[in-house]
Order: structure tokens, then sequence, then C-alpha cells
């Protein structure tokens, strides 16, 4: 969705799109809603709130998925299964912080939760953490789009004008890192098949 088309959505289903588009990867939409707020047709309060109630029942509905099947999900995915011891030691020396932040780091925003879900976290701390760490990804990331608005409006004038280089530009970047991403991948999915007799 472009940006007008995700401002059109915005304004049109309001509070409802800030929730729907916060059980996933909620970024965009947050601070668009906080854009939003900021030119006064939505309320922030209620941004941070939905898009938090959002946030919070995502990450809960992936870390049951996780919990109930959890290795499953984690055979369908051999990238993030050669991760996966990493990040379960990572889950168990640093779950607190991992829970409060997994909102914040790429890569991991989905499987996350669904790691942690297959942890010894008990799942009434997996609770109270998500809901602070929900409320505090929300309040960041609308806050981030209102307090920008203006500088937003602004830059988005000067893009338009340089849309199609810019465009350029990033589909270019984008595909060298994707090659060199998968690149790098493959050889470690092939020495972690080699290794697992597979």
């Amino acid at each position: 969705m472009e940006h007008a088309q995700l401002q059109e959505f915005i304004l049109d289903y309001g509070y409802l799109a800030v929730f729907v588009g916060s059980l996933l990867e909620g970024e965009t939409i947050l601070i668009m809603a906080g854009f939003a707020a900021h030119r006064g047709y939505l309320s922030l309060p209620w941004v941070v709130a939905i898009g938090a109630a959002g946030g919070f029942l995502g990450d809960q509905i992936f870390f049951m998925a996780g919990r109930w099947r959890g290795r499953q999900i984690l055979a369908r995915f051999p990238s993030v299964a050669l991760h996966a011891a990493r990040i379960d030691d990572l889950i168990d020396r640093h779950s607190t912080w991992l829970i409060l932040g997994v909102r914040f780091m790429y890569g991991l925003r989905l499987a996350g939760p669904v790691l942690i879900g297959m942890s010894k976290v008990s799942h009434w701390r997996f609770v109270v953490l998500n809901l602070i760490g929900a409320l505090i990804w929300a309040g960041v990331i609308s806050g981030a789009g209102y307090a920008f608005g203006q500088g937003v409006e602004l830059m988005l004038e000067h893009v338009r004008r340089y849309e199609f280089p810019i465009l350029v530009g990033m589909l270019s970047f984008g595909a060298a890192v994707w090659l060199w991403w998968r690149q790098r991948e493959m050889k470690k999915l092939a020495v972690f098949k080699a290794e697992h007799g597979e």
C-alpha cells in the first residue's frame, strides 16, 4: 500500500485500521496514525491505546502458536530454525528484555513471540511483559509519527518531485542487499543441513 492509500485507509477506517494494522507488523500504520493525530484526525492517546491492544493481541496469538505448535512452525522456516538455539539461549538469559523489546527487533517481530512461546517463559509472565512492551512500542512509534508530522509533510512533498530516481535507487539497493543476504543464508542452511544429516 502506498502512503496516500495508507493514509486514506486510516482516515476511512480510523481506529479500526490502527487495530488491524497493529496485529502484525504495525509500524507503518502507527506512524501514519500518529501523523493523522498530529493533523487532528485522530486522538494520539487513542492511537497509542488501540495500537498497543492490536500489538498485544497479535503477539499473544503468536506466543500461543509457539506454545502449541512451535516445532511444526519452526520446521516450515529452516532459516529461523538455524538461529533457534542462539535465540533460545538469549531467551533463557534475557527473557524480560527480549519480551519487552522484541517488537523493535527487525526480523523477530513475528518469529520472536513464537520462539518465546516454545521456551520455558510462563504464560502469565509473557502476558504482563507483552502488555508493557506493547504500550511502549505503540507510544514510541505513534509518538514519532506525531512529533515528526510536520517534517514528514515536508519530506513527502520533496519525495514526490524525486520519486522515480529514489524508487530506482531503493529497489537497486534492496535487491543487492537481498541477494547478499540470500546467498549468506543459503550457505548457513547448507552447513546446517550437512551437520544434521538432511
